[in-house]
């Protein structure tokens, strides 16, 4: 793991403290594009997706699959295993299931 990415995954777990739980994928997705001070519209553009798809993201109305994610972390240049790990909680969380998620590298 680089450098950056370490300092940006422990920028994402000062965030969590601050929020007294654990992040929603949409919650960190805005937080990044928040903070890298990125226009929802240009963020959207990066991700190849609508600025109301984004939107839904963000606000978690729309789910996002586990390989998008990662994708998606690598374009925004974050931790693959944590955009992973947050797109497989929200999909145990949407089932009603009361487990946490951890995944390690293979």
């Amino acid at each position: 793991m680089t450098r950056t990415l370490v300092a940006k995954s422990k920028a994402i777990r000062a965030l969590e403290r601050l929020c007294s739980g654990p992040l929603t994928f949409g919650q960190v997705l805005a937080a990044i594009r928040k903070c890298d001070e990125i226009p929802q519209a240009e963020c959207a553009r990066r991700l190849k997706i609508s600025k109301s798809h984004l939107c839904d993201i963000e606000k978690g109305r729309k789910a996002v699959s586990p390989e998008r994610a990662a994708k998606w972390a690598a374009v925004l240049g974050y931790s693959e295993a944590r955009f992973v790990q947050l797109a497989l909680q929200a999909a145990v969380d949407a089932a009603g299931l009361k487990y946490r998620v951890a995944i390690e590298a293979a």
